[in-house]
């Protein structure tokens, strides 16, 4: 069997591991376990990013008192994450697989070096043959820092480690034509480069989890335009894993077509790196026009007609157009101070050189 991917990150939905009653899914997460060694051994290397641990504490632990969603989720987390490894430590004991466990958050990303850092941790577990299992670190995770859900985890891992695919496990089959509770309503099977989804899409969440299928689509697009097939799928069926890498035409799901174009994998780390942004640059009509041409171009001060918040260099900055609305992110060539006295002026070097600019 020839696979068509030899690495690829796999989202988990805390919906696919978590029964009615809140508890954790245990024979799904050990179907699920079948099927990664499965692929395991064919040669695929695989990231497991998995949700789960607020359900696998919540049966443990019987709060003394009623605590808020924050605590809650805290002290279930705590408690769930310790016993979510340990149970897939067994699992996969049982193929003769090991697993390491990386626990991160948003901040993780938002400096080189910690990105870096991290994606050397996982490429040598990989090339150990070590399965990472990747989780958001809810424990020390504030809530304004935190990941819409692991959904934005998945496709920033996807893209830290140039997996060639990502696949998100849901509840559902698919991205729907129309609401998926309607029976005339189908699977969009593929969705190509600069569709435009927002009519389709529910903004209803899942029952459990963070992430609603809005923002699935807009990582998954974000993802497959840096050159990593997206697919959704349904966690929920028998041997979905299996099937989507070794019959991806039988396969009920939506596959997000990549771009043909590579990504460098600085433009990767900035083109997730919004969030972080310290400050925003503004730039004029002029400069509005030009980037949104097809020619490769700098932010430069010339161009820039008003600098929002401090920055050092190499801090990621928003790029704002004449109009006021967002346009891009970048790393900053100079800090702040510098920025400002060199605003408006011209023949002075880059803010933000075009290697390092994300247009979105």
């Amino acid at each position: 069997m020839e696979q068509q991917f030899s690495r690829i990150a796999v989202k988990v939905g805390s919906n696919v591991l978590t029964r009615r009653d809140g508890t954790l899914d245990v024979t799904r997460m050990s179907a699920l376990v079948d099927q990664i060694a499965e692929l395991h051994k064919a040669g695929v290397e695989i990231i497991l990013v998995s949700s789960g641990a607020v359900a696998s504490g919540r049966s443990e632990v019987h709060p003394a008192k009623k605590l808020d969603s924050v605590d809650q989720r805290q002290l279930f987390s705590a408690v769930g994450q310790a016993k979510l490894i340990n149970r897939y430590y067994e699992l996969f004991r049982e193929h003769g697989i090991a697993v390491g466990q990386v626990l991160t958050m948003k901040e993780n990303f938002a400096t080189r070096r910690h990105y870096l850092n991290q994606k050397n941790c996982m490429t040598v577990m990989l090339e150990n043959s070590v399965i990472p299992i990747v989780n958001e670190n809810d424990t020390i995770s504030v809530s304004e820092l935190m990941f819409t859900d692991n959904d934005e985890l998945s496709g920033l891992i996807a893209s830290m480690m140039d997996a060639q695919a990502l696949i998100i496990l849901s509840n559902i089959n698919g991205i729907y034509n129309g609401s998926p509770a309607d029976p005339t309503s189908e699977v969009i099977r593929e969705i190509g480069q600069g569709k435009d989804l927002s009519s389709y899409i529910q903004a209803s969440k899942s029952s459990f989890g963070r992430g609603g299928m809005l923002t699935k689509t807009n990582i998954a697009r974000k993802v497959a335009d840096e050159g990593i097939t997206v697919i959704i799928a349904n966690g929920k069926r028998d041997n979905i894993l299996v099937d989507l890498i070794q019959h991806p035409k039988d396969t009920l799901c939506t596959r997000f077509i990549p771009s043909a174009e590579p990504v460098s994998s600085i433009k990767k780390w900035i083109a997730h790196s919004e969030g972080f942004a310290k400050g925003e640059l503004h730039i004029n009509q002029c400069a509005t026009e030009v980037l949104n041409s097809d020619k490769a171009i700098s932010i430069l001060p010339v161009g820039i007609t008003a600098i929002e918040g401090e920055f050092e260099k190499d801090d990621i900055v928003r790029i704002i157009d004449f109009e006021g609305n967002p346009v891009g992110v970048g790393k900053a060539n100079c800090d702040s101070a510098q920025a400002r006295e060199a605003m408006g002026k011209h023949g002075k070097k880059p803010v933000v050189h075009y290697d390092y600019l994300y247009i979105e």
